[in-house]
Order: structure tokens, then C-alpha cells, then sequence
């Protein structure tokens, strides 16, 4: 009879990451009942999944939810600052942001070849993808044809956390090369408080003031913070 020895025995297999299971049971959920069902930090944590396959990913989408606040945030915060978070190397920053630009090039096409005043709800949830997390502040343009039908969608200016200088003329110039007929102005307020300021009443009235004569409608301007939007012609401003 042949005795074997401990070091004779197969090696174990190696035990599966304590994590793999809640993996499994985060995606059940999602499959079964949509992203409703899943918190902020969840809905991080399983697009993190894809990103890190090999770490521990709760931890993570934690750590970037009480730096950043919401999902929105964690997802379209500056590199530097996601550098910061124990776990997101360059690469895993590049995902992301890929990520964040799929979602706004998505918003941009609910609203291409619509009728924009029939869309008002895209064309918000639109800018707000583009604009109400960024750093400085952004003057941009909606350009739409005698239908109210996007023309073009431009960055005019991009100026500091507080101000971007806006000139009418070019404005007014650009509309013209474009034939545009009518335009939405818009810009965000990195404070995050979308309230009109004096400034931006007196530059949208200056706007106004040369259109009209040329048969250019100025629609709205519509100011993007964190917090929501204003609308200055729901606000009677314009």
C-alpha cells in the first residue's frame, strides 16, 4: 500500500474574489429591474466592473461619490481630480470619460432633425449633459432655420469660473453665415446656481436688440447649473 504524501496532493484552485458574487447579484438586479433599482454609488460600482475587472470596485465608486457628490459629478470631473481616488489609474480615467461622451453624443442626437420648441425637454436635458458640470463658464448657441430645426449646436466662448465675454456682433455674424432665423443662447454658471445676473440680462436684451432687425428671433437663453436651469423668457426677462 503506497502512503501519499501532503506535498503529493493537487494544488488548490484558487478562491474566487469575495467580491465576485455581489457582481453577480448587482447585474441580476439591473437585469431584472432596470437601473431604478440600484443606488448612485451602484450604478457606478457596475459600470466600474467593465473598467476594473480584476479589483474590487465598491470601495471605489464610494470613495468618488463622497468626493464628487452624485454620478452625474463623479462622471464628468476633471482627470486630475479622479487621479485622486485610490484605485483610478489613466486608463481607467479614459474609460470613463468615454463613457461620459457616449452619454452626451446620445443626448445630441435625441434632438438632431427635431423640432426643437417641440423638444424642449431634450434640448435641456441635452445642455445640462454638456454643460453643468464643467468648470468655466461656456457661451454657447443653438442655430435653427425658419422650421426651429437645429442648424448647428457651437461653443461661441469659453471664459473663467465667473464670466465669459460675449460679443452681439459676433453672434449676430455667425447667425448670418449660417442663415439661421432664430437662436437659443446658452450658458452655465459653474456655481452651480443657474439664476440670472444682471450681466446676462443686459448682454441676451443687447443680443435681442440687433437680431430683431435682421428677422433673427432669440428664442431663450437658458442659464445650466448644478442645481437645475432658468429660463429668461419663462422668467419674462427677454
Amino acid at each position: 500500500m503506497t502512503t501519499r504524501n501532503k506535498a503529493d496532493a493537487p494544488p488548490a484552485a484558487p478562491a474566487e474574489p469575495h467580491y465576485h458574487g455581489h457582481r453577480d447579484r448587482l447585474r441580476q438586479r439591473f437585469t431584472e429591474s432596470g437601473a431604478k433599482s440600484l443606488q448612485d454609488y451602484e450604478l457606478l460600482e457596475l459600470l466600474l466592473f467593465r473598467i476594473l475587472p480584476r479589483r474590487d470596485t465598491k470601495p471605489i465608486a464610494k470613495a468618488m461619490m463622497d468626493r464628487f457628490g452624485s454620478f452625474s459629478e463623479a462622471l464628468a470631473a476633471p482627470p486630475h481630480l479622479l487621479e485622486e481616488i485610490e484605485g483610478l489609474g489613466a486608463t481607467a480615467i479614459t474609460d470613463l470619460k468615454v463613457v461620459l461622451a457616449a452619454a452626451q453624443r446620445f443626448s445630441r442626437d435625441q434632438i438632431n432633425d427635431k423640432t426643437i420648441l417641440g423638444s424642449w425637454s431634450e434640448v435641456i436635458d441635452y445642455c445640462c449633459a454638456h454643460m453643468a458640470f464643467e468648470s468655466k463658464e461656456q457661451f454657447r448657441i443653438l442655430f435653427l432655420d425658419k422650421r426651429n430645426r437645429l442648424i448647428a449646436d457651437e461653443v461661441q466662448q469659453v471664459g473663467t469660473v465667473d464670466h465669459t465675454p460675449v460679443y452681439p456682433r459676433e453672434v449676430i455674424r455667425r447667425s448670418l453665415e449660417l442663415s439661421a432665423t432664430a437662436l437659443i443662447l446658452v450658458h452655465n454658471h459653474p456655481s452651480g446656481d443657474p439664476s440670472p445676473s444682471s450681466a446676462d440680462v443686459t448682454m441676451t436684451r443687447a443680443i435681442a436688440d440687433v437680431a430683431k432687425p435682421l428677422g433673427i428671433t432669440i428664442h431663450d437663453h437658458i442659464i445650466i447649473g448644478r442645481s437645475g436651469h432658468a429660463s429668461m423668457r419663462g422668467l419674462k426677462l427677454i
